[in-house]
């Protein structure tokens, strides 16, 4: 019999995790809906830099987690992905921003202090993103972040912006305000891990495996040597057949989300060949590094980073862990926790500068990483590389996503875990061969 990932149609919401817990948060159709109420308001150029992370983790001290919205419906049927962004909803909304008003959330300059990357490099590098449906705003909305923050223009006439649909045309999808938060979260992340690299968005026909995969395949033919992809559903028996047909580009690094729901496996997060990305809560602190991240998530589980055993891919032959058979996930990680979340600017059927998080910031960014640290070899996969050189990386050892056995597979600690991997990016050296 076919896979339904082959042969479903996209309508309404359904649970895409299997026996994974359901998202612990509402499941709803459009950005539009998250203007509701304004407890957090745009600051003063000059104020604190992260006016939304004075927020105690979850996992550390029991605390509530912030009000958020999925931006995606969940999936009606199997084969079907959702994108993996939420948004704050305690957040005051702007289309524009008064004199000497800075956004709310993370910026550039906070995620490079924070990481340790270089304000330049990267160029000549293209990273690729791939969505579903269109964000008729994609450019323009971009070109807003862009410049409230002093980046370069990266526009379409200058050849730095590119979007296409799945077959490389300009026939885009239809439109889709949920996904347009998504694709806005992944374009700004993109460009504050590596300002000088060009993007490109392809957008694929709807959220199936299938027309995922082709956008894919359409971004490495158009010569993309980093791929992002923020989405995610079930895994299933297929997997294995979609790894080979989609996500098996050596010489390409393909970021994927590890998933918001907590202690659980998503598929494509689960490949053999991608670098699955996990999420941390990011606070500025008096340490040395100046900040310190522990899992976003709880012991309770149901939101935070994805992680776990894979059911069905197998394990790569530089994972070597021993508390699975087959593929762990994640790999590595950034901030994904919308408690401490990112300034986003999305204006399609949305109020402008929101605080968006989940891993659909994190894969973005590590894909913008990756093209900092350079091309990767022809014939690698660069899924590979962060575990050569893990020492290069920031090791997350605090806070859980839910409850397991073995524990390391949700709970942090010293070396790799399932939530957060082998840890944050600690300048480039651990994405290169």
């Amino acid at each position: 019999m076919p896979s339904l990932r082959k042969n479903t149609a996209d309508s309404g919401r359904a649970d895409r995790t299997g026996g994974l817990a359901r998202r612990g948060v509402p499941a709803l159709l459009s950005a539009a809906t998250l203007a509701i109420g304004g407890l957090i308001a745009a600051v003063p150029a000059g104020a604190a830099p992260a006016p939304v992370a004075p927020h105690a983790s979850p996992a550390a001290s029991g605390s509530t987690a912030v009000p958020t919205h999925r931006l995606c419906a969940e999936p009606a049927k199997p084969g079907y992905m959702a994108c993996n962004a939420v948004a704050r909803t305690d957040v005051k909304q702007s289309l524009a921003l008064g004199r000497h008003i800075t956004p709310s959330g993370f910026g550039p300059a906070d995620l490079q202090g924070a990481y340790k990357l270089p304000k330049t490099g990267g160029s000549g590098q293209t990273v690729a993103i791939i969505d579903a449906y269109d964000d008729p705003n994609a450019e323009k909305d971009l070109g807003t972040y862009r410049k409230q923050y002093g980046l370069p223009d990266c526009t379409t006439a200058n050849g730095c912006f590119k979007k296409v649909d799945q077959n490389g045309g300009t026939k885009y999808p239809k439109a889709d305000a949920g996904w347009a938060g998504e694709i806005s979260l992944d374009v700004d992340m993109v460009s504050a891990a590596c300002p000088q690299c060009h993007i490109l968005l392809v957008e694929a026909n709807s959220a199936n495996m299938d027309d995922l995969g082709a956008a894919v395949n359409r971004a490495v033919t158009m010569g993309a040597k980093f791929v992002s992809n923020s989405y995610g559903g079930g895994e299933d028996s297929t997997d294995a057949t979609s790894d080979e047909k989609y996500f098996k580009h050596p010489g390409v690094a393909i970021t994927v989300s590890s998933g918001d729901s907590g202690y659980g496996v998503e598929y494509p997060a689960a490949s053999q060949y991608v670098t699955a990305v996990g999420g941390t809560s990011l606070k500025k602190d008096s340490s040395t590094r100046g900040w310190s991240e522990s899992v976003w998530g709880t012991k309770a589980g149901g939101e935070g980073a994805g992680s776990g055993c894979s059911q069905y891919d197998a394990k790569p032959s530089w994972q070597k862990d021993t508390g699975c058979a087959k593929r762990t996930v994640a790999d590595v990680a950034s901030v994904a926790d919308p408690a401490t979340g990112l300034a986003v600017y999305d204006s399609y059927q949305a109020s402008g500068w929101n605080v968006y998080g989940g891993t659909s910031a994190s894969a973005p960014f590590i894909a913008g990483v990756y093209a900092l640290a350079g091309a990767p070899g022809a014939s690698d996969t660069p899924a590979s590389y962060p575990y050569t050189h893990a020492s290069a990386l920031n090791d997350v050892t605090s806070g859980a996503n839910g409850s397991c056995s073995p524990s390391y597979l949700c709970t942090a600690g010293n070396g790799y875990d399932g939530p957060t991997g082998l840890g944050t990016p600690n300048g480039t050296a651990a994405f290169t061969k």
